[in-house]
């Protein structure tokens, strides 16, 4: 895994094409503005997010738990902690708390019942309306790997987010900490000054 194309193109969404992602998602519809913060605020695959049910949405332990879609053997979950406005929005939208209290049977039900190509499309209309330029990284798996960048620039340590990535080692999430951040700028402004 890089962070780069053969071409040399990026692959991951910058900070300011993060926010701007968010900026244009709040003007959606609610599914899709949950859809995208989710996304956003967790760095889970598509496929991941499209499998939660409101029993995987943990509001009081803070997070949600996904299957891991990469591994070789089923049965093999991870949890992800989620910012609470997120988790709020969840509740809100797709009615966790009372899908909760009403057990099993409308709880089996997915968050959001839309195809992989379906809820790819929505996330590339979001990316389109906050003028991310076209390119490789103009996609779901882009905003994973925004979101891993800006996980190792905030200071999670790289065994959290190996964790919280479904990543297999550690080899694969220390791609995360080779992208030029604020601070490797910084250092090269001092060198430039």
């Amino acid at each position: 895994m890089q962070l780069f194309d053969s071409q040399g193109k990026r692959l991951y969404l910058t900070a300011d094409e993060r926010r701007a992602f968010l900026a244009a998602a709040r003007k959606a519809s609610r599914e899709v503005r949950t859809l995208c913060a989710l996304l956003h605020d967790t760095g889970v695959r598509i496929s991941e997010a499209l499998e939660l049910t409101p029993e995987r949405i943990d509001l009081t332990g803070g997070c949600i738990v996904v299957r891991s879609l990469k591994k070789r053997r089923a049965g093999v979950y991870r949890a992800i902690p989620v910012p609470p406005d997120t988790l709020d929005q969840l509740d809100l939208v797709h009615g966790i708390r009372e899908a909760q209290r009403r057990g099993k049977p409308r709880s089996e039900q997915r968050l959001w019942p839309w195809s992989r190509p379906t809820a790819w499309r929505r996330i590339s209309e979001i990316m389109r309306a906050a003028d991310i330029p076209a390119g490789p990284h103009r996609c779901p798996k882009g905003l994973r790997h925004g979101y891993g960048i800006h996980a190792i620039s905030s200071g999670v340590p790289l065994n959290m987010l190996c964790k919280w990535m479904g990543h297999a080692s550690m080899e694969t999430t220390a791609i995360y900490a080779n992208a030029l951040g604020a601070e490797e700028q910084g250092i090269a402004a001092r060198m430039w000054g």
